[in-house]
């Protein structure tokens, strides 16, 4: 488990040769994550307690990888600084001077490759980031057509969630009267969900021309996402006294099933007037997945203003999350899904919509990092 131990060189020659984005690189936290990964194997090896080697492991598994460049970096670092002394070195043989011009380059190549991976693996992580999330999709503007726009992103969702192994639980639903969903809200559970699926919150716009038009016209249709981390009862304490419980009577679609016993759950938190909703059979689950719910939103109500206060001099580069901003708009004619946040434009909306979301959802991470790697350099200037 434990990989051969690496020495921290005391001294490096980043700033020396100043490669654009190797000097930028933070040395003395990186020589800290390396101080402490080392630490932490040491302690693992000592035969801890079962509660402690479990807490331990898990730092390991998170600093590893950071680690794992890190050694890279100053292994070639090292290897690209001999070759450069003996190409300063006039007495160094005319071949082998021909061969450190030809490997220079590229060892240059890979130190600012790997100097981007750290930048990217240092900057301050979303607490969040591993959690499981709560789905939320809520038909917007043009009545039936945004119900069943809202039960394709649902479909949409379901199939990314399901090629990412990840597992897709339907809380509470309230179907279109056309099909499709008013709003339906599900879990989707699997390690890292809310990292991926957290920039789609806003409006979603759709642009096609419906079955039931006679005359061939494009309308426009809209459905709200929200995507909340779910929430722990470690994350966020909520006071019986601060909840109203309500049961009411249950019926299926159009009336028939009649539940005759008091199973439906409507919980409201008093202090917030969040109101929470489930309606399947059983009394007991309706609860727990109502406050399932109802924590996911007090969590993110709580994310939410701690992000206000820590970023009220700017906005993130791909939006506030705001359930009212647009985000990207699916036009069947012509084929194309537009994210208006960072100006993407693919020509692939079948596949899209079926649920080849990864080159949206990595433009959307990768301009974020970017956009907090500019606010760092801003910072650090």
């Amino acid at each position: 488990m434990s990989p051969m131990r690496h020495q921290v060189p005391a001294r490096n020659n980043f700033n020396r040769w100043s490669l654009n984005g190797v000097a930028r690189l933070p040395q003395e936290k990186m020589r800290e994550l390396e101080r402490r990964f080392s630490e932490v194997e040491a302690r693992m090896s000592a035969g801890p307690d079962a509660e402690t080697y479990v807490r331990l492991a898990s730092e390991y598994a998170e600093l590893d990888p950071v680690v794992q460049k890190i050694r890279a970096f100053y292994d070639i670092d090292r290897e690209a600084n001999d070759l450069r002394s003996l190409l300063e070195d006039k007495t160094t043989e005319a071949e082998m001077r021909e061969l450190a011009e030809m490997e220079l380059p590229e060892l240059e190549e890979r130190l600012e490759a790997l100097s981007g991976e750290i930048q990217i693996l240092l900057l301050p992580k979303d607490a969040a980031d591993d959690k499981s999330a709560v789905l939320e999709i809520r038909a917007g503007t043009g009545g039936s057509e945004a119900a069943l726009f809202a039960g394709d992103l649902f479909r949409m969702y379901e199939r990314y969630a399901s090629a990412n192994g990840w597992k897709v639980e339907v809380l509470s639903a309230s179907e279109g009267e056309a099909g499709g969903y008013k709003e339906i809200i599900a879990s989707v559970s699997g390690k890292g969900v809310f990292s991926r699926l957290k920039f789609e919150s806003g409006v979603h716009r759709v642009q096609r021309v419906p079955e039931t038009e006679a005359g061939g016209r494009i309308h426009t249709s809209a459905a709200t996402v929200a995507v909340l981390p779910e929430a722990e009862d470690i994350d966020i304490e909520i006071r019986n006294e601060d909840l109203r419980i309500d049961t009411m009577r249950s019926s299926g679609a159009g009336g028939q099933h009649v539940n005759t016993t008091d199973s439906a759950v409507r919980i409201t938190h008093i202090p917030t007037g969040i109101v929470v909703t489930s309606s399947e059979k059983s009394q007991h689950q309706n609860r727990a997945r109502a406050m399932q719910v109802l924590r996911a939103r007090l969590l993110d109500i709580e994310r939410q203003r701690s992000e206000s206060e820590r970023s009220a001099d700017r906005k993130s580069q791909v939006g506030s999350g705001d359930r009212s901003e647009r985000i990207r708009t699916y036009n069947f004619p012509q084929g194309r899904v537009t994210d208006h946040r960072i100006n993407l434009t693919l020509y692939k909306l079948d596949s899209v919509i079926q649920g080849d979301l990864d080159e949206v959802i990595d433009a959307l991470i990768y301009d974020y990092q970017a956009g907090q790697l500019a606010q760092l350099g801003v910072e650090g200037s």
